[in-house]
């Protein structure tokens, strides 16, 4: 009895491959430049030929480069990776320690952003009860700002001696991270304006006398899913109320893509689950060590990391395709 042929499964198969192509192709080419480079490396120095050796160098460092696109095709292979992004910070339960935490967060992400040559800005803060932050928003701008930071969507714990406590006790505390892409006006979203709820709010955060006098940040919430984005860093209500609608497109955008890969989601919870109340990663401050509970990477230099030196975390997360 002839198999039935199942074309769709056929199809989605070869797309897969042409796209592991696009990737296995460049990297076979480049190791037969290379062979081609330690053949000519060897006759150069059977022969004595050292005058040769500079060319062979100068044909190495353009390698390099060749090798960066390989690897940047290897990391960011997704359309939405190489938009701009906008990053979300909630304090959890812990407290003030929670909220000094999403500040220290904050700080570690604008450090990060500031030293991988992207640009910043704090487009919402929530100012914390006593210090720090309950949240904020940052919107990153930069080529594959979304695929540096996406892997950082999570929980992140901290544990510390509360400078809280006056017994100096070991705390708790959580704050969630939340990385979206900021998406184009050409990819459409269909907003109905029945279905949003718009807040004007006096700032909470700095700015001068002006932003925090007068009701020009903007409280935008979409009633059918609840998410909810704010902007509050422009002097106009108006030009507020237009980024924090750009923001929620960016959202719904993400929930919808969200929705479409909830069967890949099911499948690979046990390796990225990123719901609140599962950390991502832990800073035992007391212990001087961060670990990444979803690779196992472990580091003692905190104070690096907490300065912006994420790279040691992201890079190993995006080469195990988190």
């Amino acid at each position: 009895m002839e198999k039935h042929c199942n074309w769709n499964k056929v199809s989605s198969l070869k797309k897969k491959f042409i796209s592991l192509n696009h990737i296995i192709q460049p990297i076979q080419n480049f190791i037969n430049d290379l062979n081609d480079i330690k053949e000519l490396l060897n006759i150069s120095i059977q022969n004595s030929d050292y005058n040769f050796l500079n060319e062979i160098y100068l044909e190495l460092k353009k390698y390099k480069k060749k090798l960066k696109e390989i690897e940047t095709k290897i990391f960011f292979p997704n359309k939405v990776d190489s938009l701009n992004c906008y990053l979300d910070l909630q304090s959890g339960s812990g407290g003030f320690d929670a909220q000094d935490w999403s500040h220290m967060l904050l700080k570690m992400y604008l450090r990060w952003g500031y030293l991988k040559g992207f640009k910043t800005d704090i487009t919402h803060i929530n100012a914390g009860d006593f210090c720090g932050l309950k949240s904020a928003t940052i919107k990153i701008l930069g080529k594959y700002a979304y695929g540096w930071f996406r892997t950082e969507t999570g929980v992140h714990r901290l544990v510390r001696k509360s400078k809280f406590d006056y017994g100096n006790k070991r705390h708790t505390s959580f704050s969630s991270v939340f990385v979206y892409p900021e998406i184009s006006d050409n990819i459409k979203i269909d907003i109905n304006n029945s279905d949003l709820r718009i807040d004007v709010y006096r700032s909470s955060g700095s700015g001068g006398q002006h932003v925090n006098t007068t009701e020009s940040a903007v409280r935008i919430i979409h009633i059918p899913t609840g998410i909810i984005s704010q902007c509050q860093n422009e002097r106009s209500q108006h030009k507020n109320k237009k980024y924090a609608l750009k923001q929620l497109r960016s959202k719904l955008y993400k929930l919808e893509l969200e929705k479409k890969q909830q069967i890949k989601k099911k499948i690979e919870s046990n390796k990225s689950n990123i719901t609140w109340g599962y950390q991502i990663r832990s800073y035992i401050l007391d212990d001087s060590r961060i670990k990444d509970l979803r690779t196992g990477l472990e580091t003692r230099d905190v104070q690096s990391i907490l300065d912006g030196n994420l790279d040691f975390f992201i890079e190993n997360n995006l080469r195990l395709g988190l």
